[in-house]
């Protein structure tokens, strides 16, 4: 495929929550016709207005575009979105190239490939690494694995959405760097609010326990933007607690194909499920903290 013109490409894009409304948004920007789906229709409704043409199925997308994009919660949802009976896969026309922005295990994205290449549709797995306001602002990383002639087809659109575009390898291989991003991600801010709830049970004030650990190289760099929201107890989410429990999950999925032993990433998933069980599943995955505060019998 050669590099494609966004200014005259007609793209589709299906699944428009928090990342993929944004993402779409920018493709707009960069001048791409675009065709959208959503299960909550209401979703489309600022694309649309904007020019965007409004799909009833993911079928009728594929129908109409030569490169479509997909954003969604997990594995289920793409491949409802992809094969079911109102599916987008069978109706691109051949040629046409499918980017899985979601973030899935491995041996899904692998097994998309096989399903879009019966189809004759190539395909790039693609994850995205960061939240809503680099989503807005155009600077995800993007984590590819797929044929780098494919990657370079679709470069530009990929450029207007992001600001780093990794080529890790393969089909497969962009969801797995993705997996261990989101694994140490999780574990980090799990193990971060332990110490801060130990620290405080220990009499160490929360500002002073902030002023000490943030910046030093033992506390992830991104934790510092999680502190106004834990002293505050404002868990508005950037990334929900419950797509994080989600991703420990695949990762542990995974790590169970590789024949890989992950007893860290299991414990993190255990805390993260029962934190979303007891009503922070919503919230912010920082939310974490005020789960293990209230253990403790802290404030949350």
């Amino acid at each position: 495929m050669e590099r494609l013109d966004t200014r005259q490409m007609r793209v589709g894009f299906v699944g428009l929550g928090a990342m993929g409304s944004r993402m779409a948004a920018n493709l707009q920007k960069s001048g791409c016709h675009l065709v959208v789906f959503n299960r909550t229709r209401d979703r489309a409704a600022p694309l649309v207005s904007g020019g965007a043409i409004g799909a009833d199925a993911p079928a009728a997308v594929g129908e109409q575009v030569e490169v479509l994009f997909t954003m969604l919660a997990h594995p289920a949802a793409v491949r409802e979105a992809a094969l079911g009976q109102a599916g987008f896969l069978d109706r691109l026309p051949a040629g046409a190239l499918w980017v899985d922005c979601s973030t899935v295990n491995p041996s899904f994205s692998r097994e998309m490939a096989s399903e879009a290449r019966a189809s004759k549709v190539r395909f790039l797995d693609a994850p995205v690494a960061g939240s809503r306001e680099p989503a807005a602002r155009g600077e995800l990383v993007f984590c590819v694995g797929g044929e780098a002639t494919d990657l370079e087809a679709c470069r530009p659109l990929l450029q207007a959405m992001g600001s780093k575009i990794l080529h890790v390898g393969g089909h497969g291989m962009g969801t797995s760097l993705k997996m261990v991003n989101n694994l140490l991600l999780a574990s980090s801010m799990a193990a971060f609010a332990e110490g801060l709830v130990l620290g405080q049970a220990l009499g160490i004030s929360q500002e002073r326990l902030f002023d000490f650990l943030i910046g030093t190289s033992v506390v992830a760099p991104y934790l510092a933007a999680k502190r106004g929201k834990i002293e505050r107890g404002d868990y508005a989410p950037e990334f929900a607690l419950q797509w994080t429990e989600k991703d420990l999950h695949l990762a542990a999925v995974s790590g169970q194909e590789a024949g890989v032993a992950l007893p860290l990433t299991n414990a993190a998933k255990e805390i993260y499920e029962l934190a979303a069980r007891h009503g922070h599943a919503e919230e912010d995955f920082s939310a974490i903290y005020a789960f293990l505060n209230t253990l403790e019998g802290g404030a949350s």
